[in-house]
């Protein structure tokens, strides 16, 4: 794998874990660069991370100046990653729960020709680990409600773990996905899959937060929903196959 690859994460009070995050990144993809976009962390976050960037030249520092969700977070990285040439973008979270040695795995399937790869928790079973019952069985009813309404085949619309190739972005209106939480993962595969890309997803085994608290909400939920209902009404399950140059 030789594009130029970027690792997009976003960090919100996560002093706990950036400095091994970005050390066990890096021993899995040394060839990446990493972008964090810290929405001004109360915790001492962004002062961490430049600190890291300083002496790590593969690592880089987004500072935004408000929490404005972790949609807003991946867009100001994704447009950052445009603008710099990056072939393959990942997303992931910076609390552990996705585990930094399966992204190896993410780029290969990009490599072999997938344009939008999904680290799925719900392919070949259930890969996760330390959540309580009610909160695996809002995910997986979500992941059943996406499919239902939209038909799009996915297992595991809300995860967070991916890998898009540029071209996914560049087609993509980032301006105007709208969404932020689970919603926004949801909302950026289902435009890619309308678009016509390949969509690949790859098992991973997901575990609950090594350190640090959750910013999950209760409202995250219900704008996943209603989310899910907007993309029903806004394609009408009208998916026009993608135009491909194969000259």
């Amino acid at each position: 794998m030789n594009e130029k690859t970027l690792i997009v994460i976003p960090t919100y009070d996560e002093r706990e874990n950036v400095t091994t995050m970005f050390e066990a990144v890096l021993q899995q993809v040394p060839q990446a660069n990493i972008l964090f976009v810290d929405d001004n962390s109360p915790d001492g976050t962004g002062a961490l991370l430049d600190e890291i960037a300083a002496r790590e030249p593969r690592v880089f520092v987004m500072h935004r100046a408000a929490k404005e969700g972790l949609g807003r977070a991946y867009i100001a990285g994704f447009k950052w990653a445009l603008a710099r040439d990056y072939e393959l973008i990942c997303e992931m979270d910076c609390d552990f729960s996705h585990d930094p040695a399966e992204l190896p795995n993410l780029l290969k399937a990009a490599d072999e020709g997938a344009d939008l790869v999904l680290g799925s928790r719900y392919i070949g079973g259930i890969r996760v680990m330390n959540w309580p019952m009610s909160r695996l069985l809002l995910s997986t009813g979500a992941a059943r409600y996406v499919k239902l309404v939209t038909g799009m085949p996915v297992h595991d619309p809300t995860g967070g773990f991916k890998c898009f190739r540029r071209a996914v972005l560049e087609a993509i209106d980032l301006d105007a996905i709208t969404s932020n939480g689970y919603s926004f993962q949801i909302e950026m595969t289902h435009t890619a899959w309308m678009k016509g890309f390949t969509i690949r997803e790859v098992p991973i085994v997901f575990e609950d937060r090594r350190a640090g608290y959750s910013k999950m909400r209760s409202d995250i939920a219900t704008e996943a929903f209603l989310m899910v209902l907007k993309l029903w009404a806004r394609c009408g399950y009208r998916r026009a196959p993608r135009q491909r140059d194969n000259s």
